[in-house]
């Protein structure tokens, strides 16, 4: 989220002291995936410094059979990379969805939306993925 290796091992670590400090007193929340949105919070948080992207209307293009074939080519930090400049709470949405480890119920939990608006974040996000996907590997190769 925060595209900068450095702040996200601070925020990280600084999560996880919170967290064994909450533990220790005995005061940790009883909902299961408050630690996620509490470091999305701290990286929402540590970002703010950061220089801001302007805003930037994308190119959209309908999700193609082939985009799975296209993103199999992508580096994984590519494709951090290019979800790290999306705005939040899309960069949010897009992250914990590509992370491929949250239902959609977890991920509205963390980023604290609405079922329509992470549908819509979703949705725009996987079409400005694949026009950027079409631009950078315009043929998927057959693997």
């Amino acid at each position: 989220m925060l595209g900068d290796s450095r702040k996200a091992h601070e925020v990280f670590h600084t999560t996880l002291r919170e967290a064994a400090v909450r533990a220790a007193q005995g005061e940790l929340p009883r909902e299961p995936l408050w630690l996620f949105r509490d470091a999305r919070w701290r990286s929402l948080e540590a970002s703010k410094t950061d220089l801001q992207p302007e805003p930037l209307e994308l190119d959209e293009h309908d999700a193609t059979p082939e985009a799975a074939l296209q993103i199999e080519q992508l580096e994984p930090t590519q494709l951090a990379i290019w979800i790290s400049n999306a705005p939040d709470p899309q960069r949010t949405a897009l992250a914990l969805f590509y992370l491929d480890e949250f239902d959609y119920c977890e991920i509205l939990d963390i980023a604290e939306l609405k079922l329509n608006v992470l549908s819509r974040y979703l949705s725009q996000g996987r079409r400005q993925l694949q026009a950027w996907l079409d631009a950078k590997h315009p043929e998927p190769r057959q693997i």
